[in-house]
């Protein structure tokens, strides 16, 4: 094997690099998106704490859901649990109206149990339904159409319990807008939250109904129990005297107590079954209504505008004034009296009214009021009298009253809005901590992820490298200690990828890695630098056989079978050692690159063992990155010949077709063939380039040919599969090929099937494009990588060349009717089968008994140049 220059190697390294940076990348948009849906499901959680109802909570999870994915059409549809019926609570969509006004004639809730809606109440699955998925349905009789087409249709059921509550419904009629497994997750995920949350609101309703209508029993059941205490007591009550409406500003009675305490004094002096207190706001624009007693109401007038109404005709008199049934309709027919207001005039059944303001600090903010609805119930001057003088005393306790009340009110908001801001805060304080902790989680893992690899855990190769060099600085400061480095490259691990998926092929280097780690101590180091190379740093070592030792452990270990996708797989791997202490030059880097050399000679002889690094294979390293070099000189001065082998016909020995190949007369290594060259351009990447020059070359040499006997033969020509990894590669190789001289029915052009079985899809591709020149296609080195025979078909192949495998074993019956079953195979699909290698008389009869008639090989005719070419001899076996 062949390693480039420093130069490349920084470029590869270069690469790594980029590679971990979008893995990074990648995993911070993971991250962040994490987040994202993190937030949008808190968002969710605290709805039930935010709305008062339904709707609101719905709007919510709709806007939340904007953020995650698109739902500008989007509605919920729950189950009524008390009467199964389906209902929609919310419903946005931008073509469509409310079921309830496209089907008005129809029962809403079988409207919607005969669609998709219902559909995912009955299956409890989730549902991701195209205009095809849809159509399937109808034709199924499984749902009716309802509604417009849509492009998209996404349902994930909402579960209470075990019981489907509702369904949670997003859909596109843009084709732009597309959902799929990701937004399938998303929703469900939603829909577990929604179903918890509006469990709670849903509860908090019913709790909130509940008190409420206990509320309003206990406060009808206040009002009758007062009434009668009322009734029972009144006789009692007028025996009281005015002197304690002094007491009662001097009490800590509340508000509601203190005006009780009031009227009940009012009722001990005259009869008051009907009496209130009106008071005006601060801002001198609203009258309040802190006590009312009435016979006809228990519920006080609601706060109010001033008007013109009975008390705010005493507000405007300032005096007190007695008013019957008639004074109040002729102030009402002289209009000063709810003639803005009429909707205020309840005084049609008023019998006797008295009015008398209350001044408060000099000013008028209020009126005590009481009246009668009934005839036998007179009030006289002298009561007015009364309740004047009374109301004084009123007064100035309410005054007292109410500055006492509005600083207790003062003190008590204030302590409000200190414990809510100190819960705020204590509140705050625990996001704040959770927020840290888990921003702190999130960058010890950052950190972890930087300096780890991500599929097994393993120390990445920065981290190893930072380890390698705190190794060698300990060595230099101690000049006795010593440690190895072993470079570990997996032998199969692209056919396992290949063959078993990308999967199964993590599965492989996770196992692994647990088998590298029972090899070593707890002080060496284990890293994964790349795909299958491993790297491990022995700490410590006393002598070259404790590396030996480790190195024999992680050959036996990973020689044994594999347990991967219901399947046996036996791997193996080759371990290039390096030893700290040869130069005292050495690095982190240099150090890796002898490892990494070593591997590379352990490959060369055959793998499933260990090479140490020494010096003479750095030397042969230099020697491999300098023929490589010289290769490409050698292209750049037109230095590689080129050789024809015959392809004959193995019944008349005809010529019907020969192969170039391109051989280098090296000054010191003497004739490199084509095969090594090949090697050689596959660790510099030249193999397109040793293509592009062969036809090149073809083209120079095409007058000679065409003045040879073998002017019209076929032109075999194996083209590297590294052109048709990507269209423009595609390109430059199909315009080069229309340059050709020979004729294009004439050139057959054949491609690696080991490399159309790992990359298919770039092959049928190429294959199409090339087929537009009329050439030849066909698959070389067939039967190594055994390719469906049905990819056959649907191939524009016309020939397929067998690997010369098949030839060394024919002495093997089974393997002579495997090459007969091919030969019939391709006579069946009307492709020409070739054989290569055929070595001798014997094979050459076996392949014709075995109905094979093309072929190739040293028994076939030997390798010429076409300055060489023997005119009279390829004249007495070229076909015609």
């Amino acid at each position: 094997m062949f390693r480039d220059d420093k130069h490349s190697i920084s470029v590869v390294e270069v690469e790594r690099l980029h590679k971990r940076i979008a893995r990074l990348k990648t995993l911070a948009l993971k991250y962040k998106r994490a987040e994202i849906t993190q937030n949008a499901l808190l968002e969710i959680s605290n709805l039930a704490a935010k709305v008062n109802s339904t709707e609101q909570f719905y709007s919510g999870i709709h806007d939340t859901l904007s953020k995650l994915l698109p739902a500008d059409n989007f509605f919920v549809a729950i189950v009524n649990p008390q009467t199964q019926r389906i209902e929609l609570p919310f419903f946005i969509d931008e073509k469509d109206s409310h079921p309830s006004l496209i089907y008005p004639d129809e029962d809403m809730s079988r409207t919607l149990y005969s669609g998709l809606t219902g559909y995912v109440l009955k299956t409890g699955q989730p549902l991701l339904c195209d205009e095809r998925k849809f159509n399937q349905l109808v034709i199924d009789q499984q749902i009716m159409s309802r509604g417009t087409a849509c492009h998209q249709w996404l349902g994930v059921p909402i579960f209470n319990g075990h019981d489907t509550a509702g369904v949670l419904v997003v859909q596109s009629y843009h084709e732009d807008i597309s959902y799929g497994e990701i937004e399938v997750e998303l929703m469900i995920f939603i829909s577990q939250h929604i179903a918890g949350v509006y469990e709670r609101i849903q509860h908090q309703q019913q709790l909130e109904q509940a008190i409420e209508h206990r509320t309003k029993e206990l406060s009808v059941a206040y009002d009758k129990l007062k009434q009668e205490v009322f009734e029972r007591r009144r006789a009692e009550r007028l025996q009281k005297s005015l002197f304690e409406i002094a007491n009662l500003s001097n009490t800590r009675l509340k508000v509601d107590d203190f005006y009780s305490e009031l009227h009940r004094v009012i009722s001990h002096l005259l009869p008051a079954n009907n009496c209130y207190i009106a008071l005006i706001d601060d801002s001198g624009r609203y009258i309040d209504f802190p006590f009312y007693v009435s016979q006809l109401s228990a519920t006080p007038p609601d706060k109010r505008p001033l008007s013109d109404g009975l008390t705010e005709y005493i507000l405007k008199n300032k005096r007190p004034m007695l008013l019957d049934s008639k004074d109040i309709k002729a102030l009402i027919e002289a209009n000063e009296l709810y003639a803005e207001a009429p909707f205020l005039n309840k005084t049609e059944t008023i019998h006797q009214w008295i009015g008398v303001p209350l001044f408060i600090q000099g000013v008028v903010r209020g009126a005590l009021t009481i009246y009668s609805f009934s005839m036998s119930q007179n009030y006289q001057a002298k009561d007015v009298e009364l309740l004047t003088f009374v109301s004084q005393h009123i007064a100035a306790a309410i005054e007292r009253k109410l500055s006492a009340e509005s600083l207790r009110r003062s003190y008590e908001e204030l302590e409000d809005k200190v414990t809510q801001r100190t819960q705020a805060l204590a509140m705050l304080n625990q996001d704040l901590e959770k927020e840290i902790a888990q921003r702190c989680k999130v960058e010890q893992q950052l950190v972890h992820d930087a300096s780890h690899d991500t599929l097994t855990g393993l120390p990445n190769r920065a981290m190893f490298m930072e380890r390698l060099n705190q190794a060698i600085k300990h060595v230099r400061r101690h000049g006795l200690d010593r440690f190895a480095l072993l470079f570990i490259d997996l032998d199969r691990f692209k056919l396992i990828n290949d063959t078993l998926g990308h999967l199964q092929g993590d599965r492989f280097l996770i196992e692994t890695a647990k088998r590298l780690q029972l090899c070593i101590r707890d002080n060496d180091t284990l890293g994964r630098i790349g795909g299958d190379e491993f790297v491990i740093l022995l700490d410590s070592i006393n002598e070259i056989d404790d590396a030996k030792e480790v190195a024999e452990r992680v050959l036996t270990n990973l020689s044994s079978p594999y347990e991967i996708g219901d399947q046996s797989f036996t791997s193996g791997a080759s371990i290039g050692i390096a030893f700290s202490g040869k130069q005292k030059t050495d690095t982190s880097e240099s150090l890796l690159r002898d490892a990494d050399a070593a591997m590379y000679q352990a490959k060369s002889k055959g793998k499933g063992c260990y090479v140490i690094f020494d010096e003479q294979s750095h030397t042969q390293l230099i020697k491999d990155v300098e023929l490589e070099i010289e290769l490409r000189q050698a292209i750049a001065e037109n230095k590689l010949a080129i050789q024809y082998f015959p392809v004959m016909d193995l019944a008349s020995e005809n010529i019907i077709a020969i192969e170039p190949t391109l051989y280098w007369l090296h000054p010191q290594l003497g004739k490199i063939k084509q095969a090594q060259l090949n090697n050689i351009a596959e660790h510099c990447n030249l193999t397109k380039e040793l293509d592009l020059y062969l036809l090149e070359q073809l083209n120079k040499e095409y007058p000679q040919l065409q003045d040879s006997p073998l002017a019209n033969t076929g032109l075999h020509l194996t083209i590297a599969s590294q052109h048709l990894k990507h269209k423009h590669a595609v390109r430059k190789l199909k315009n080069r090929l229309k340059q050709c001289l020979f004729k294009a029915e004439n050139i057959w052009l054949f491609f690696d099937e080991k490399e159309f079985v790992l990359d298919t899809e770039n092959h049928i591709n190429a294959f199409d494009l090339l087929k537009k020149l009329n050439m030849n296609l066909g698959l070389c080195a067939y039967g190594t990588a055994h390719s469906a025979l049905s990819s056959l078909t649907f191939l524009p192949l016309k020939g397929l060349k067998l690997d010369s495998s098949y030839i060394s074993h024919l002495e093997h019956e089974q393997h002579q009717r495997l090459l007969k079953a091919h030969n019939l195979s391709a006579q069946a699909l009307e492709l020409t089968l070739f054989v290569e290698g055929v070595g001798n008389e014997l094979q050459k009869q076996q392949l014709i008994n075995l109905g094979v008639k093309e072929g190739q090989g040293p028994a076939l005719g030997q390798a010429f140049n076409i300055n060489t070419l023997d005119k009279k001899k390829f004249s007495q076996v070229i076909c015609a």
